[in-house]
């Protein structure tokens, strides 16, 4: 059998593109053993300038934008620059305007092409109007002059990422390599998205939103913080745990431990718990044979059909239609490789 071509990611580089953010998908897909190919363009093919103090030169133009199975927008001064100048003025999303060889370059994209915006460059997908009447986010700092220039865009300030099928928007900078890693873990199962994150030594799954990177008082330092009763929750998943208990691990008075998990976190301790409960029984449902009732169990959950519960709430299907989708996409990724 001969190995199957890798996924195309084609990522657009635009005038004052943010060099961290445009490294990202290389980085992370390119970590993923030839799954990916990652080509970077300009709209021209000319050297790129940079928000920082110099320009980078890629090795295509826009010519290749057609052939690519997902097409990254890094976040640039264009995308700003999008905007009206006075955003705050009624019916603003009606006088945003791109450059039209952007614009041409964008409505080249493949209607089955997946598309991704990192940080601002959700500005660029919105004044295209391709993210009318649908979720999306950016970063927070520019939530509310989003929300004035594209009212029609469902916008969700309090996540990393969204992800809304063919389009998917994310937040600030880590963020991008936060949803490189779920569409990694989307294309091949969590063991793949796991080992990349490894390798490019980021957490696979971070929990929370924005909230908690939002500017807000520094919380009182009454002790160390939440971070070692989360690590110990993690190492107790299967443990019947109560918010007393990880507050007990953390030294804090109930009250005290709910506000400062907030403050670190970005959400209470509960939803957080059934969050890493059903990120661990995702990852058992991929590696294992274990029963559903048994991986409830392993998890926390009291039972087989809470753990059903949550995690259809969570993604939308049952654990084993979950395991059958990831399982066979496990076993081509692991056939390919072999090849």
């Amino acid at each position: 059998m001969t190995r199957s071509e890798p996924h195309r990611v084609v990522v657009l580089a635009l005038d004052g593109v943010y060099p961290f953010e445009l490294g990202i998908p290389n980085r992370v897909f390119g970590a993923a053993d030839d799954r990916y190919q990652v080509l970077t363009c300009s709209v021209d093919g000319n050297p790129v300038r940079t928000n920082s103090d110099f320009s980078i030169a890629v090795q295509h133009d826009a010519s290749i934008v057609p052939t690519a199975d997902t097409v990254v927008i890094p976040p640039c001064d264009i995308a700003l620059a999008a905007l009206p100048p006075h955003p705050e003025v009624s019916g603003a999303v009606s006088i945003c305007s791109l450059p039209q060889a952007i614009s041409d370059v964008l409505d080249s994209i493949r209607p089955t092409t997946r598309v991704v915006s990192i940080c601002t460059a959700a500005f660029v997908l919105a004044a295209t109007g391709r993210l009318d009447d649908r979720p999306a986010t950016t970063h927070w700092h520019l939530a509310d002059i989003f929300r004035r220039a594209f009212p029609r865009v469902r916008l969700d300030p309090d996540v990393l990422y969204v992800d809304d099928g063919d389009i998917l928007t994310s937040a600030g900078a880590s963020s991008g390599i936060d949803l490189c890693l779920h569409l990694i873990r989307n294309d091949h199962g969590s063991e793949v998205a796991n080992t990349v994150a490894r390798r490019c030594v980021v957490p696979p799954w971070r929990d929370g939103g924005q909230a908690q990177y939002i500017e807000q008082p520094i919380p009182a330092q009454t002790s160390g913080g939440t971070a070692a009763a989360r690590n110990w929750a993690l190492e107790n998943l299967h443990l019947p745990l109560t918010m007393a208990d990880l507050a007990q691990q953390a030294r804090m008075s109930g009250r005290t431990f709910a506000r400062r998990f907030r403050d670190e976190a970005g959400m209470s301790p509960g939803r957080w718990l059934i969050q890493q409960r059903v990120f661990r029984a995702r990852e058992l449902l991929e590696t294992t044979d274990l029963s559903v009732d048994r991986i409830a169990a392993e998890v926390g959950f009291a039972t087989g059909t809470s753990l059903r519960q949550h995690l259809h709430e969570a993604i939308g299907i049952a654990p084993l239609t979950y395991r059958r989708t990831f399982r066979a996409r496990a076993d081509i990724a692991q056939i390919t490789s072999a090849h």
